[in-house]
This record gives structure tokens, sequence and C-alpha cells, in this order.
């Protein structure tokens, strides 16, 4: 099985780190998660709804959606609130990369484990710049949403190609595929890591910061 792979990247202040990965990551999962099967007989089930909530960012001009599961909800941020950390720990600027990978179990002979093979893995990268003053966090502010809004659409798109998904799983099977943990929502099994640079690169700040000082001089 080939494991598609996708890549992001974002620059935003230190203030839009979690606003910014939580409104990428909870976009993905929405088109990644099912209601709960209810099995009736081996073979035959019925699927729950899943509920949507708009959610608005505080530091950046955007709206985005995401299953309404506060379980759900819970278990990204707490994954997303490491990360950010483990940025801020990394000095004044940073730069790290978050990823999102699907899997699903493959059944081994006693005495092994599981083996988990990936699916598809999205990975975020993040480079944190800082910024002088109001006027260029109100630029930032606008701009980090507009860059958002242009990811959720390419998060879409890929989505929505006609590529592999793992098939719909018999019931003594369901838990090789999907998290069954949670009570409202049942998202393809999945994984969050993370890994932080000790600095952002040059290129990358000069040319956030060349974005916001052209901006200004419009």
């Amino acid at each position: 099985m080939n494991c598609r792979s996708e890549v992001l990247e974002v620059s935003v202040e230190g203030r839009q780190v979690d606003e910014a990965i939580l409104a990428l990551l909870h976009t993905i999962l929405l088109h990644r998660s099912t209601g709960k099967f209810h099995y009736k007989k081996e073979g035959t089930y019925s699927i729950g709804t899943v509920g949507t909530q708009d959610i608005d960012c505080d530091f950046i001009d955007f709206t985005f959606v995401r299953v309404s599961s506060e379980e759900l909800d819970r278990a990204i941020r707490k994954a997303v609130g490491e990360f950010k950390e483990a940025l801020s720990n990394s000095g004044s600027d940073g730069m790290g990369q978050i990823s999102l990978e699907f899997y699903q179990k493959k059944k081994s002979r006693w005495p092994f484990s599981d083996e988990c093979i990936p699916w598809e893995v999205w990975s975020i990268k993040v480079n944190v710049v800082n910024l002088a003053n109001e006027q260029e966090r109100q630029i930032c502010r606008e701009k980090v949403g507009e860059k958002l809004g242009e990811k959720v659409i390419n998060i879409v798109e890929v989505i929505n190609r006609h590529e592999y998904l793992p098939k719909m799983p018999t019931q003594s099977e369901v838990d090789n595929v999907f998290d069954t943990s949670l009570k409202d929502v049942q998202p393809y099994l999945y994984k969050i890591t993370y890994q932080i640079t000790d600095s952002l690169g040059t290129s990358v700040s000069t040319t956030v910061r060349r974005l916001i000082k052209d901006t200004l001089a419009l």
C-alpha cells in the first residue's frame, strides 16, 4: 500500500500557532470521520450522523468548521498544546512540524503486536515570526486568515480525489480501521506527532517580514 503524503506550511506569530494548526487539523478530521457504526448483525449496520460546529479564531480573521465532538477536540487540543509548548521552549523564533497520520491495523500472530500501516499523512510546517508592533500584527491577522482559507480549499480538493481509503470493515474488524473510543464520532485511526527545529530559517523570516512591510507601503 502506498501512503499518501501532503505538506502544508504556515507562517504565524506565536499567539496564532494553536489556532492555525487546529483549523487545519480539524478540517482534515472533518472529512476523515464518520458517525458511529450501529451493527444489527455481521455485515449489516447503520451509520449515525456527524454534527458540525463553526469556530471563530481569536487572533486570526478566520472561521473554520469542526466535528461537533468535545472528546475529539480535547484530544487534538492536547496534542497541539504540547507542540506549541515545545515550539515556545525552542527559543524566541522557532520552526517545527506537526503531522497527522492515518493508519490501519493489521493483526499479527501472537506474541507479536499488531502492525500499524499508514495510508495518509498530513504534515504542517510551522514558522514562528516576531512582529514589531500592533499594525504589523493586524496585517498578519488578516494575511494568515487568507492563507488558511486557501489551504482549507486545498485540503478539500485533495480529499475529494478518488484515492485509497480503507474498505468499510465488518463488526469484528472495525477497531482495525476506526477509533471507536469516542462516544459521538468515529474518526479513522490516527496519531499526531511533531518535531522541533531550533531556529527559524532566515529566508522564511525575511520573506514574512517583507510581505508585511510591502503591505504597509500600499
